[in-house]
């Protein structure tokens, strides 16, 4: 019985890292509607968008966003 506890142990150690590995989460884009011309920070680009940029944080995003020329209207 010690051994299967003592496994379960070493299997989770091994395990827990597997699953913090960064996904791609985190990732924000500025993205222009092609149809309304409109521009937002979004996480996952939709179909009928163009994207205008990648940035690590909302933050970044929405400064960035501020200054496109494209976004002003």
């Amino acid at each position: 019985m010690r051994k299967y506890i003592v496994a379960a142990v070493v299997l989770g150690a091994f395990a827990s890292p597997a699953l913090a590995v960064d996904t791609g989460g985190g990732h924000y884009f500025v993205g222009i509607d092609t149809t309304s011309h409109k521009c937002s920070v979004v996480t996952e680009m939709a179909p009928g968008m163009k994207m205008m940029g990648e940035y690590d944080s909302q933050d970044a995003a929405e400064k960035a966003m501020a200054d496109m020329q494209e976004c002003k209207s």
